[in-house]
């Protein structure tokens, strides 16, 4: 049976928050509220929530899912950041982008590019995404809320609840979210290279559409 919290947008409660993390220390798979959209996730760890994310989704195991961070520090640890890579991420973070850059020996192999050892990482601007990262410990793997047969990521908590009811353990409404998806950088070049564009702007980067 798929549990469902109303968290306070900007101030979510500390007690539903800590329920979320427990839930998914022990294998949950959970839609969740981002800066760009709702959003699935689990526990980076457990293959099996893994799976079942790549079936709500329709994925091979060829779609990497992306390492979504509580701070700078905490996505170091999971890729390799130069001095101006840095400077980058810490302008433009929190944020909806996902940064493309050199995974570290932390990040599991079948999670990183097969053939340039790349993760794709963020740090959301969102209060809930933010606490359930900070009471969590650790980084989520995380994947946009679009089923096979929509065009489009799903905002509405009420359809979410009539589609993913049994498929998923846990559903935390968060308030309206938009459906752009993140801005994909790839940072792993001398220069930013865009690879998606979405909410986060480019000029920052350098960059033109």
């Amino acid at each position: 049976m798929t549990q469902y919290f109303a968290l306070y947008p900007d101030n979510p409660q500390p007690r539903l928050i800590k329920q979320a993390a427990t839930m998914l220390r022990e294998g949950a798979v959970i839609v969740y509220p981002t800066d760009s959209g709702y959003a699935l996730g689990c526990h980076l760890d457990d293959k099996e929530a893994v799976t079942r994310i790549r079936q709500i989704r329709g994925l091979d195991d060829k779609h990497h899912l992306t390492l979504v961070c509580k701070d700078l520090s905490e996505l170091s640890t999971y890729a390799r950041v130069s001095n101006n890579q840095f400077r980058l991420l810490k302008n433009n973070t929190p944020g909806s982008y996902t940064f493309i850059l050199e995974a570290t020996k932390e990040v599991p192999r079948r999670l990183q590019h097969p053939k340039r050892s790349t993760v794709g990482v963020r740090i959301p601007d969102h209060p809930i995404a933010l606490a359930l990262l900070e009471e969590l410990g650790e980084p989520l793997l995380s994947s946009t809320l679009i089923v096979p047969d929509a065009s489009f990521p799903l905002t509405d908590v009420d359809e979410i609840r009539e589609r993913l009811e049994r498929q998923v353990d846990l559903i935390i409404e968060g308030g309206a979210v938009g459906i752009d998806p993140t801005t994909v950088i790839d940072l792993t070049s001398d220069t930013p290279v865009l690879v998606r564009a979405g909410r986060g702007a480019i000029a920052p980067f350098g960059l033109e559409n």
